[in-house]
């Protein structure tokens, strides 16, 4: 049977739209449930919001079966917070389909995975194709669709095939004194002259889908460790943000601008990878009606 390898993030909100659009397959599939808790309860415990006596390795045996090829796997990482706990994220799960075996595998960041041609397919956040290699212009980039037309051939052979719709916006914030009664848009911006307040590592994310025009009379600054960015942002007085319901924003006395840009998981493709054996799992992950069962 033909397998189908997939490269998707090891953790995070990327992940679980994975898994969920897997999900949406099959109504009866409990699998990619149990791995989204699984993931969420080892999360809660590297927080300290839950306690487990066992230690991580005696956890992630448990989490193990050797003898189940089905059975989801799972390693390792070192995570960001203080005294870099390990943290148990996933490793891989095959899928046994009608016709393909669909192999999903973690990797830390699976765009640069395609990028050097390990992969064919993959997932990952439409933000890091912008911070990497859209190329910037004078227009803003407004939406997934347009961001093929951004890529230049001869940077990469990966392209984005669709978005999973698991939508939040990196959007504009501002206070009142610095908007007044004006509408919080890109043109907005480009008559502005001062402080936009971004995550730094967003810098170049900005520049494009604001357009390079609106960013000649404004100056980047960033958050200070450990301030919220939505308290950086009103002390600024203008910034963009990654907002969900807007309710931390408000509370922090911003007005909430025009949505830039969807912070989207996107299935990516390497086209001098991809063969005609993908098409299936292309086909599975492009549409929610495609109905494709598992036999497991």
């Amino acid at each position: 049977m033909t397998t189908i390898r997939v490269a998707v993030p090891r953790k995070g909100r990327p992940l679980y739209a994975v898994l969920r659009r897997l999900r949406e397959t099959r109504t009866d599939w409990v699998l990619p449930e149990r791995i989204i808790e699984t993931l969420d309860r080892e999360k809660a415990i590297t927080k300290g919001t839950i306690d487990d006596d066992r230690s991580v390795y005696d956890r992630l045996a448990a989490h193990s079966n050797a003898t189940d090829r089905t059975a989801p796997e799972y390693t390792l990482c070192r995570d960001a917070r203080d005294g870099l706990p390990r943290r148990i994220v996933f490793d891989s799960v095959t899928i046994s389909m009608d016709g393909f075996d669909l192999q999903l595998i973690g990797r830390e960041e699976p765009f640069r995975a395609l990028r050097k041609h390990e992969f064919a397919l993959g997932f990952d956040s439409a933000d890091l194709v912008l911070e990497e290699v859209v190329t910037l212009d004078s227009k803003p980039l407004r939406d997934v669709n347009a961001i093929n037309g951004r890529i230049d051939p001869h940077d990469t052979d990966v392209r984005v095939v669709n978005g999973l719709g698991d939508t939040v916006y990196h959007t504009l914030l501002g206070t009142t004194e610095t908007v007044g009664a004006q509408s919080l848009t890109r043109s907005f911006v480009e008559e502005y002259d001062g402080a936009l307040c971004i995550d730094p590592r967003y810098e170049r994310l900005v520049r494009a889908v604001l357009g390079t025009t609106a960013m000649q009379s404004v100056e980047f600054c960033y958050p200070a460790q450990g301030t919220d960015e939505e308290r950086a942002i009103a002390n600024t007085g203008l910034g963009v943000y990654l907002t969900v319901s807007g309710s931390t924003a408000r509370e922090n006395g911003l007005t909430i601008g025009e949505q830039l840009f969807p912070s989207e998981t996107v299935l990516l493709e390497n086209g001098s990878e991809r063969t005609s054996h993908h098409e299936c799992a292309v086909k599975l992950f492009s549409s929610t009606e495609t109905v494709i069962s598992p036999t497991v």
